[in-house]
């Protein structure tokens, strides 16, 4: 038995090959060595640098322990005669090794004293060897992390909602979860630079402007004033305006109506939830600087701090903090941005708490804004992305603060208890030009500007339980939860005299004399409500059947200047899930949905005959069918769906629930390595979307405002042979046309957007350092870029250039 310890015990690398070599050499003969430390952990959420050249399986694997920190036992016998192609780049120990045992059908795994021994891998009852891959349970607990594919972008599982972290192939749902290695080596700065790599998502935010809001599967996420992004599970924490990366170690993307699974999402969306997985503690300490920069004079530093200590390193902290300030890419525009988080945990045997704390600030000048346009004029061609038709004497300001305790016990090995409770607190003021109206085809404008003020503060809490029994051959996974979301917005405003400008040569217009508004309370709003849900198992878990139910309450008031209530509401509703997967093969799953989403219903405005009547919660209903193909170091997903929406229209005097939009898609997915040292993550979504229903006869069967028929990306990378730690990287986004206007008489043009990129991971003075540069819009293409649901439609980013230096020490 070949036994090998951990550096920090005192034995070197060199003698650890040699051990291995020596023990080779005499197949069998045993180098007893004791190692009284604490074994580390292969970890997939924590990335070094290596360069491993190929060379006899059972050294390299004796050399890698070592230097990672492991306690690794096998039998020399098991490696004799194979060789390990080696390894060179950035990964995740987890992964690493995966690569590292590529073709030799064995596999490590992990001892319940910590340490690691080598086994033959497994093949299914087909006989397909996935030797490319490192398959691992998904951690069904509310804090487990789902391991990551190969090239480390994509992790094969993430959260959804109630029914906790579950894998891909599990999922009854298309889902993408995003990791912090495609967060760093793409430079996404907020979670709208990243999701540009989806093709079911479309930012409708501006370019240099203060709010991020999206179109998923054609219906809008974000727009208003209460933020629609969940934050480690829940509403209610994420800031409100921009979420930045610096404090994400994974995005997930929940594709379609959700209020089974997290709760009517704030602000009425149903297109799909966006989760922000926090950066928690790692098993490995981490210490890494980011220097970064981006055109034309915006730099940036970001420090990303982990450590665990205590007796069995029970207790952890993570830190990052970053600063960025400079004039960015568009004309007359400056951004600085601050922030600050911090994440504490304890990880005991049946007790894990944590303690989420965020603080962050955004300060522009001449901040950009979304068009509109006035009725019956043509959309002119896009002006070149830098040209900013904000008056340079503008300036916005968002600060944002927010903080989340979460615990959960184990009871026993079968029933867990969760809860959650915390809160957020966004304060804005700016002093700009509001959204401009482009007048002609010659792009003339009409803007009002205006002193705003808004205060938003958010509250949340939950409790629940999961358990897990079997009733004969039937496995259960239920899990029960009560909740409570509570926002008020308070808002201000104070408008000037309307400026003129044009958006191909904008014009300096005096700045306005406007006092402070004092901001006042608007509206407060209450969601409550009780869900259970149960997910059944058979024959091995190749049939999963999820049933489960949602009790939401609503309760909202609106208020005038003085402080009275003028309109309240208090409706309740219930929405069901049923999903089913088939996997008929380990690498292949089958699904279906019906799955509901939840909007606030209307009351009558004053002009209609009706005024003041109630309108029950509009109720979303989402059909949907797919297939998932997990090839081991890759995975393809094909779904097609029908989502359907009503909503409320005035017609003859009369307020009624009498319009609908209806969208009908096929989603077609690409994520992972599809080759050693080529990694794709792409997609095609094809969108058939209707006004089925509309009190205006004219439009009914017209598209959505907002809403391509084709969505398309692709996003690629290439480890280059030649040179060692270098990767190639490039991507390419096109939209279709999309109309502005409900009559679709106004359109935008279709548009495609090309980047392209390369990194460097080498080490200095020993340590891990990585090199990114990204040119984005290499073309300097001009074009609008998306629209929201009220059609605002915003300006595309110019070329822009990208630098960021990591170094780990």
């Amino acid at each position: 038995m070949l036994v090998v310890r951990p550096r920090h015990s005192g034995c070197s690398p060199g003698r650890a090959i040699r051990s291995a070599l020596l023990s080779l050499a005499l197949a069998g003969a045993a180098c007893q060595v004791a190692s009284a430390a604490v074994p580390a952990q292969l970890d997939s959420s924590v990335t070094r640098t290596f360069n491993i050249p190929p060379g006899p399986l059972g050294a390299t694997l004796s050399g890698f322990a070592v230097d990672i920190g492991i306690a690794l036992s096998f039998q020399p016998a098991m490696t004799e005669g194979l060789m390990s192609p080696g390894l060179s780049g950035t990964y995740s120990t987890q992964e690493a090794i995966s690569r590292l045992l590529a073709g030799s059908g064995l596999e490590m795994v992990r001892r319940s004293d910590g340490t690691y021994t080598l086994a033959p891998r497994p093949t299914d009852a087909g006989g397909l060897t996935l030797d490319d891959t490192t398959v691992t349970g998904t951690d069904k607990r509310t804090g487990g992390l789902p391991p990551v594919y190969p090239g480390g972008q994509m992790a094969r599982g993430g959260r959804l909602g109630l029914l906790g972290n579950t894998d891909v192939m599990d999922a009854p749902f298309s889902v993408s979860n995003y990791t912090s290695q495609l967060i760093k080596d793409q430079q996404a700065v907020t979670v709208g630079d990243l999701l540009e790599r989806d093709s079911s998502v479309r930012s409708t935010g501006q370019t240099g402007g203060i709010v991020d809001s999206f179109f998923i599967r054609g219906f809008p996420v974000g727009e208003g004033n209460l933020g629609e992004l969940a934050f480690d599970g829940v509403y209610g924490i994420a800031p409100n305006y921009r979420v930045f990366t610096d404090y994400a170690e994974r995005i997930e993307v929940i594709k379609g109506p959700a209020a089974l699974l997290y709760g009517m999402s704030p602000n009425s969306g149903v297109g799909g939830v966006i989760n922000v997985v926090p950066k928690r503690s790692l098993d490995e300490d981490l210490t890494r600087f980011t220097a970064s920069y981006a055109m034309d004079a915006q730099f940036g530093g970001h420090i990303d701090l982990s450590r665990r200590f205590g007796e069995e390193r029970r207790f952890g902290v993570r830190i990052n903090g970053s600063t960025q300030q400079g004039n960015t890419a568009i004309d007359d525009q400056s951004r600085d941005v601050d922030i600050g988080a911090v994440s504490l945990d304890y990880q005991g045997e049946r007790l894990r708490t944590t303690l989420d704390l965020i603080s962050q600030k955004e300060q522009f000048d001449a901040a950009s804004r979304p068009f509109l346009i006035a009725s019956g004029v043509k959309i002119p061609s896009a002006a070149n992305g830098r040209t900013n038709v904000s008056q340079a004497w503008g300036w916005a300001q968002t600060r944002d603060k927010a903080a989340l305790l979460s615990a959960e016990y184990d009871l026993n090995d079968a029933l867990t208890v969760f809860a959650h409770a915390g809160g957020g607190q966004s304060d804005v003021a700016r002093m700009s030009d509001q959204t401009p109206t482009v007048l002609n085809a010659a792009g003339d404008t009409s803007s009002i500007p205006g002193y705003y003020t808004f205060d938003v503060d958010r509250y949340t809490v939950d409790a629940g339980a999961r358990l897990r029994f079997d009733t004969g051959p039937i496995g259960h996974s239920t899990t029960l939860q009560v909740s409570r979301y509570r926002d008020e917005l308070k808002r201000g405003i104070i408008s000037g005299p309307a400026v003129l400008s044009n958006i191909y040569h904008p014009v300096d217009r005096p700045k306005p004399e406007i006092d402070t508004p004092d901001a006042l309370k608007v509206s407060e709003t209450e969601l409550s409500g009780v869900a259970l849900a149960d997910t059944l198992s058979v024959l091995d878990e190749r049939l999963q059947v999820t049933l489960g139910v949602r009790k939401q309450n609503i309760e909202s008031d609106n208020f005038n200047r003085a402080g009275a209530v003028t309109t309240s509401y208090d409706q309740s509703e219930t929405t069901p899930l049923f999903g089913v997967v088939v996997k008929p093969w380990d690498h292949v799953s089958f699904y279906y949905n019906h799955i509901e989403g939840l909007s606030k219903g209307d009351i009558a405005p004053a002009t209609a005959s009706n005024s003041g009547e109630i309108f029950k919660p509009y109720i979303s209903r989402q059909q949907e069918v797919g297939v998932k193909v997990d090839y081991g170091t890759f995975t393809s997903t094909l779904a097609l769906f029908q989502i359907e929406k009503p909503s409320g229209e005035q017609a003859s005097g009369v307020f009624s629930v009498q319009g609908e939009q209806r969208n009908r898609g096929v989603e077609l997915n690409v994520f992972g390595e599809i080759a050693q040292g080529t990694r794709l993550l792409g997609g095609v979504t094809l969108l058939d979307a209707e006004l089925t229903r509309t009190s205006v006869a004219a439009n009914r069967g017209n598209n959505p405002v907002g809403v391509p028929d084709v969505q398309a990306n692709l996003w690629a990378e290439w480890d280059t042979p030649g040179v060692e730690g270098l990767t190639l990287t490039s991507g390419a986004i096109y939209t279709a046309s999309q109309y502005v206007n409900q009559a679709n008489t106004q359109e935008l043009e279709a548009w495609t957007r090309f980047d392209v990129g390369a990194r460097y991971a080498t080490r200095i003075a020993q340590r891990p350092t990585t090199f990114r540069a990204t040119v984005q819009n290499v073309f300097d293409r001009e074009y609008w870029s998306g629209v929201a649901s009220y059609g605002a439609f915003s300006q595309g980013s110019p070329r822009t250039l990208q630098l960021s230096a990591t170094v780990d020490f």
